[in-house]
């Protein structure tokens, strides 16, 4: 795992882990998959874009930013591609480490730190942008950037709210490089109607030729 940094997790983030139990939260996963549902519905629609992608090497580099626990980053490294996870929650990455010893997990903030690369996909499936600090969910997109591969996807699936609108969403996306590729209203692929509450955007960063 990587060393700590100075940065502290948000406001927001601090109130939502006080009310979560990190045990529960790990199980509801197991017991929905213990009933028959399918829990990777992220790694599912995020592996059924990549045929597109044209790769610098024989395996997809991917990005995990805002990993938590690691559901989605253990997923998709038991199906094959190299996978970097990344969150600001120390309790949380040791969670994933104890699922996974080859994902690469690091303790980082996504809005200020390196984050390596570069990656051919970089996801957020949480709401990841919700938790940061309004003033810094921009800098999240541009340092995303930096990691990016040319050609590379940006995945992202969030909630939007009256001071987090998807308009604003995409103005970030566009003033750091990245044009919109396609958009959804689940990890399940159902279109996207306009007015929704929730998206699952996929930006691409252009070839450089």
């Amino acid at each position: 795992m990587g060393a700590p940094h100075s940065s502290e997790p948000s406001r927001l983030w601090q109130k939502w882990r006080e009310r979560v139990d990190l045990d529960e939260y790990d199980a509801r996963f197991d017991h929905m998959a213990a009933a028959g549902d399918n829990v990777h519905g992220e790694a599912d629609f995020i592996e059924s874009l990549l045929p597109g992608l044209e790769l610098e090497s024989n395996t997809c580099r991917m990005l995990d930013t805002g990993c938590g626990t690691g559901r989605v980053a253990v997923e998709l490294l038991r199906r094959g591609y190299s996978v970097t996870a990344v969150d600001n929650d120390i309790d949380m990455l040791k969670r994933g480490e104890a699922k996974s010893a080859e994902v690469e997990w690091k303790l980082a903030d996504i809005s200020r730190d390196p984050l390596g690369g570069p990656y051919d996909v970089v996801y957020m499936t949480g709401t990841v942008l919700v938790f940061v600090e309004p003033t810094r969910r921009h800098l999240v997109i541009s340092n995303i950037v930096r990691a990016l591969a040319p050609g590379g996807l940006l995945i992202s699936g969030t909630g939007f709210a009256p001071a987090f609108s998807l308009d604003g969403y995409d103005d970030w996306c566009r003033r750091a490089g990245l044009r919109l590729f396609d958009r959804y209203s689940t990890w399940d692929g159902e279109p996207f109607l306009p007015g929704g509450d929730y998206a699952v955007s996929v930006h691409r960063l252009p070839n450089l030729v």
